[in-house]
């Protein structure tokens, strides 16, 4: 039992997409290491696209998937498509695909077009060097600022999760690994909170603050006293769970 949804600007591809999604072991370019999710690309009708496939999941998530909550792949297709409606920068959405047995799901896919970009937040942590570097993470800084004002909550928002785009002195934004989302009136903290993951370094968090102040109309030591406290408290449960996994699991 198979689920397939497409966006209506590429009905014409459909059963080249179904070809590529059968034969997705033994085709298409790898990126990145696979580890957990595999993301490959291919040409298709004179266009890059890339196609996520998610790990197959265990027992119990199989039957919820399949009975109780949507799959990452349609969430992925759902929340990409929501953001290209509220004009938040993502790679557009083409299709998800999944695969059901009778008991629950297999694997599943989202497939989404390519997108060539210029740098991802993490170097703008790892390089402190890196050209432009407080002005593009201002203007990181706005971009986040206007998710919060169109209530989207993204909860994997990490160093990895958003791509950069050079064009001139601005930049644009593009969100992906979409699958953890959600939608609410955000408060402050809230909005502190999903500071978190990005950074742990503290003269990132002051230029942040500084620039969400400016938008929001806070104070600057309010902001900036409480994105650092939920980047620290981020940044204690990480190391700690890191210690664990080393210490009784074998994992670096």
């Amino acid at each position: 039992m198979s689920k397939f949804i497409i966006h209506k600007n590429y009905t014409i591809v459909k059963a080249q997409l179904l070809q590529i999604i059968d034969n997705f072991t033994s085709s298409g370019t790898l990126i990145g290491d696979g580890d957990r999710n595999k993301i490959k690309i291919y040409e298709i009708d004179g266009k890059t696209i890339n196609i996520k496939s998610f790990k197959i999941p265990n027992f119990i998530n199989k039957v919820a998937y399949r009975f109780f909550r949507k799959s990452k792949a349609q969430r992925s297709y759902e929340y990409a498509s929501l953001l290209t409606e509220k004009k938040i920068g993502t790679p557009h959405p083409i299709a998800y695909y999944e695969n059901n047995s009778f008991l629950g799901l297999l694997d599943s896919y989202f497939v989404c077009e390519h997108l060539n970009y210029d740098l991802t937040y993490r170097e703008l942590v790892t390089d402190q060097n890196y050209p432009d570097h407080e002005n593009i993470l201002r203007q990181f800084t706005k971009f986040t600022w206007q998710l919060h004002e169109k209530g989207i909550y993204f909860k994997d928002h990490s160093p990895g999760n958003t791509l950069i785009v050079k064009k001139g002195n601005t930049y644009n934004f593009y969100l992906v690994d979409l699958n953890r989302m959600s939608f609410f009136e955000l408060d402050f903290e809230a909005r502190m909170k999903n500071f978190s993951r990005l950074t742990p370094k503290k003269e990132m968090v002051e230029i942040m603050s500084d620039a969400y102040a400016k938008l929001s109309g806070d104070d600057f030591k309010m902001v900036f006293e409480k994105m650092w406290f939920y980047t620290e408290q981020f940044q204690e449960k990480y190391h700690r769970k890191k210690q664990f996994k080393q210490k009784y699991l074998g994992k670096k």
